[in-house]
């Protein structure tokens, strides 16, 4: 880890503590597929307007997301393209970690049936 100051450690720690909610990687794995207006947003992630509303805002604040207005629609795009390649590489490693334990059960089942 790079980050040596108490401030970059707490920016850092700021920037997981966002990806850390549930409904935000919903509405980041929505706004993947492009922009969208926050009822396409609510739409995609079966959330209740306000509740996605909320963590737009969040996401905004946190710099990882832009909002346009069009007509009377907010538009909301991803702009910080380091969350996809984060959000692969845990999602890769906990694939790996959940195949080996799966496959360490498996070796220890067979090694009590015997």
């Amino acid at each position: 880890m790079k980050p040596s100051s108490d401030g970059a450690i707490a920016e850092v720690a700021g920037y997981f503590r966002v990806l850390a909610e549930p409904t935000r990687l919903k509405i980041l794995a929505a706004l993947r597929g492009g922009p969208m207006s926050v009822g396409q947003v609510v739409e995609a992630t079966a959330g209740t307007q306000a509740n996605v509303s909320k963590h737009l805002q969040i996401l905004l604040d946190a710099g990882m997301v832009s909002r346009r207005a069009q007509g009377t629609s907010a538009i909301y795009t991803i702009i910080d393209p380091l969350i996809f390649a984060l959000c692969e590489q845990v999602c890769d490693t906990l694939a790996e970690r959940l195949e080996a334990q799966a496959a360490e059960r498996a070796s220890r089942l067979r090694s009590a049936v015997r």
